[in-house]
């Protein structure tokens, strides 16, 4: 069939000019392919590991074992960095080193957390953690440094209720009242977005308290 010899010439044409191209593009899309699905075995492998890892630092936490608690947080650190198991580790090691006035682990794993962690809120609760440490030791502009870094709405109202407990410390009463306001502000801004109208409850009993207590 001549229309057909044709087209088949045709073919062999466009195979000879652009053959290469195509085979170069097809060789690219499997490498890609291939890459991504190592990428994600890779991931998921690291997470099954700092998983594990992270059961040795609760069972170590739930213990009172500070030391062990310590080592596994660390471990979990240097292996697995990017996962939130390890800011998890931090965090929950953090707060068993600062019950047994072990301060330095404590801030060392809490400001590794809030330069580290992958989730927004992780990285909050280890700054209010961090500041309520400075706040407690009395070094209260290491404290507000903390609380002035940029954070997400549902920790919001703590971040504005700790800053105006430092400012109290400091007896800078009308600043204090204006963290303190604000706190209230933003708890009443945190149950429009989840859809609540606002309502009196024991936290909000407490900033008002506080803000209160300024005035006297």
């Amino acid at each position: 069939d001549l229309e057909e010899q044709e087209q088949i010439d045709e073919l062999k044409v466009w195979w000879q000019r652009y053959g290469h191209w195509l085979t170069a593009a097809v060789l690219v899309v499997t490498l890609a392919v291939a890459a991504w699905q190592g990428w994600n075995w890779w991931q998921r492998n690291q997470a099954k590991q700092a998983g594990a890892l992270y059961v040795v630092v609760e069972e170590a936490a739930r213990g009172r074992d500070a030391k062990r608690t310590r080592e596994a947080a660390g471990e979990l650190i240097a292996k697995f960095p990017g996962t939130a198991y390890a800011s998890m580790g931090a965090l929950l090691s953090a707060r068993l080193q600062m019950d047994v006035a072990d301060t330095q682990t404590a801030k060392a794993q809490l400001s590794w957390a809030v330069e580290h962690a992958p989730d927004p809120g992780l990285r909050d609760l280890a700054r209010i953690r961090l500041a309520s440490l400075y706040f407690g030791e009395k070094a209260y502009d290491e404290a507000l440094k903390q609380l002035a870094a940029e954070h997400t709405l549902p920790f919001a109202p703590r971040f504005e209720e700790l800053k105006g407990d430092v400012l109290s410390a400091q007896g800078k009463s009308a600043e204090a009242r204006a963290a303190y306001q604000m706190a209230l502000n933003k708890l009443d801004e945190l149950q429009k977005s989840a859809g609540t109208a606002q309502r009196p409850g024991p936290y909000r009993e407490l900033l008002q308290v506080k803000l209160d207590a300024q005035h006297a």
